[in-house]
């Protein structure tokens, strides 16, 4: 009887660790090798909305490619990955200058972390009277961090006039952000900044450019789906498609 006890008393611990790791507001997943992609959440209009991001671990510090989107997130993100592999944080790119991929650029940079931008996505901060990171980069620029390589590239517009993707060509992991929507989105979101006529152009430069890649992260949602770039230019299309249609129905 006591054993039995002590069994449903385990799995009452264990249900309860994942319903505590389900309900995280910061869940990390491992994607390969030294790569992590975290998830955050984030009150829009009503809806609570997940944003991925992800960290690399090097020989010489953690890199952060996005920021949380919950900024209660922040510091528990640095505490997390020091406890892990005992590293700091030691980089930190923004993909465009939305708070789902910036916001978090002065916090870092106010912790001694490296922040980094494109120069657009720079104007657009200080035109919008918003924190900015500390490094301005080119559109296409190569680091070498420890032993890893990775290519941040601009594309040209799409989600936003900023929007950039990271390339790591050697594990062929290719960080795309909200550039880049998840196989499972019915629609483009947000897209209050997008040129969704540039954004076609801009994907297939990422996939001419960008060739098998075996890991694809997306801004939000589900990232375990490769077709999530084919499925953001399908998506693309056919709001290209539609808008020309109404436009030729008007005139």
């Amino acid at each position: 009887m006591r054993r039995f006890a002590s069994i449903i008393l385990f799995l009452a611990i264990l249900s309860n660790s994942f319903g505590q790791s389900k309900n995280s507001l910061l869940q990390i997943s491992h994607l390969t090798g030294d790569f992590y992609v975290y998830k955050t959440f984030h009150d829009y209009k009503g809806t609570l909305i997940s944003a991925n991001a992800m960290y690399l671990v090097t020989n010489k510090g953690v890199v952060l490619f996005d920021a949380p989107w919950d900024q209660t997130q922040f510091q528990p993100l640095l505490d997390t990955i020091k406890k892990r592999y005992n590293k700091e944080v030691i980089m930190c790119f923004a993909t465009h200058s939305h708070e789902d991929r910036a916001g978090g650029l002065d916090f870092y940079r106010q912790k001694g972390i490296k922040t980094y931008t494109i120069k657009t996505t720079d104007q657009i901060l200080k035109e919008k009277n918003e924190k900015r990171a500390e490094f301005v980069i080119s559109n296409d620029t190569t680091f070498t961090v420890g032993q890893h390589s990775f290519e941040v590239y601009y594309p040209g517009k799409g989600h936003a006039p900023d929007n950039i993707v990271v390339w790591f060509e050697k594990e062929k992991v290719l960080y795309g952000g909200c550039f880049i929507k998840s196989a499972e989105a019915k629609d483009l979101g947000y897209l209050g900044d997008a040129d969704v006529k540039e954004w076609e152009k801009s994907i297939k430069k990422v996939q001419s450019k960008f060739k098998s890649p075996k890991y694809i992260i997306t801004g939000h949602d589900d990232w375990k789906d490769l077709t999530s770039l084919k499925h953001t230019l399908k998506l693309v299309q056919e709001y290209n498609v539609s808008k020309t249609s109404n436009k030729s129905k008007k005139e």
